[in-house]
Formats: structure tokens, C-alpha cells, sequence
């Protein structure tokens, strides 16, 4: 089995303009969810390593790309993220839990 990863929807054309050639297909929905929690995974690492804006903006894209799966729109999400930050609160304070 070749090495797969899901990319960017203009990626294809990117690498066209470029003359590149890659080979691409259209995942199946049942195997897009292993495909987004590993792009996670990896733009997690990459924000890890360089801590950019740019990075955060790439983790929050494929947030969205979940979302969607789970047929929430990016306002809906946004809800139950403030729903739960007004319950359990955020980080904004800084509380750090001490294990013993």
C-alpha cells in the first residue's frame, strides 16, 4: 500500500502550475476520518516545532475539516467551544494542577 496523506484541494493545481506531476485520488468518507486525525497529528507536530500563526491556521483548518464530519458548521463549533469555556472555563488564567 503506496504512502497517502490528505493535502490541500489546490495542492493538485499548485503542483501543475509548478510542473510537478503527483498522483492524487478522492478519499472514500469512511477513510477521510483516519486521514484528518493523522493531518491533525501532523500539523500539531509542525506547530510544535514552529510555533507560528501560520501553523495555528493549519491545525485550525483541518479543526474545521472535523467539524464538518460531524456536521457542525465553524459557528456551531464556536458555541460549544464558549458553552464549555462559560462551564469548565479556558486557560486565560494560567492555573496549573500539581500531580503528586
Amino acid at each position: 500500500m503506496p504512502n497517502k496523506k490528505l493535502i490541500r484541494d489546490n495542492i493538485p493545481r499548485i503542483a501543475k502550475a509548478k510542473g510537478e506531476t503527483i498522483i492524487t485520488r478522492t478519499a472514500s468518507k469512511t477513510e477521510l476520518w483516519a486521514l484528518l486525525q493523522a493531518k491533525l497529528k501532523e500539523e500539531v507536530h509542525e506547530y510544535l516545532d514552529n510555533p507560528s500563526p501560520e501553523e495555528l491556521a493549519d491545525i485550525m483548518e483541518v479543526v474545521h475539516a472535523l467539524s464538518r464530519i460531524h456536521r457542525l458548521s465553524p459557528k456551531k463549533l464556536e458555541h460549544l467551544r464558549k458553552k464549555k469555556a462559560r462551564k469548565r472555563g479556558a486557560f486565560k488564567k494560567r492555573i496549573v494542577l500539581i500531580l503528586e
